[in-house]
């Protein structure tokens, strides 16, 4: 279940990093959640929650557009089920 949740959340990040109209600092949140959701050493509720503090803290950034605000709720109430 949790392989399925990470390939579509993976997939939600890497739409986020590609786009050039969300900031910098947001994209390069996106990456750094990916790659921590690619460390299969770590337990997956581990990496989840590690994520999920990462993007609800970018998650209330101003300069983040609507679209991939949304996107990053989304992600997160994935993350949230795990």
């Amino acid at each position: 279940m949790s392989k399925d949740a990470f390939d579509r959340v993976n997939q939600i990040l890497y739409h986020i990093m590609e786009d050039t109209s969300v900031p910098r600092n947001i994209r390069r949140a996106a990456e750094e959640s990916k790659d921590i959701l690619a460390n299969e050493n770590e337990e997956p509720t581990i990496r989840a929650s590690t994520v999920i503090s990462i993007l609800d803290e970018i998650s209330n950034d101003p300069n983040i557009p609507i679209h991939a605000r949304t996107l990053i709720w989304n992600i997160l109430s994935e993350l949230e089920a795990i």
